[in-house]
């Protein structure tokens, strides 16, 4: 496989650690002003989209927009999950 194939799994899959933190890792921290956990959330969401927007244009010279949708929910579920488990201590059931 050539770098343009391999290169967009990478970077989503990095992209969904930084999304996943954004947007649950505050779950963790319940009694944080509600602004400052927004504005946080704001700042890690940043470096996801600075490496999702190249995954899906470096993705795009080999994948449809489809494949690239479907990849990307597939790392986020897969992402989630081991978040879930090893971060939250939540069970997958």
């Amino acid at each position: 496989m050539n770098w343009a194939a391999i290169s967009p799994i990478l970077l989503l899959t990095v992209s969904n650690v930084f999304m996943t933190f954004a947007w649950y890792g505050q779950l963790k921290f319940p009694g944080r002003p509600l602004a400052l956990v927004i504005l946080i959330s704001w700042g890690i969401a940043f470096f996801e989209y600075c490496l999702a927007v190249p995954a899906n244009r470096i993705g795009y010279t080999v994948y449809s927009a489809a494949q690239l949708k479907t990849m990307q929910e597939i790392i986020t579920l897969l992402v989630f999950g081991v978040f879930s488990v090893f971060y939250l201590g939540e069970a997958i059931r």
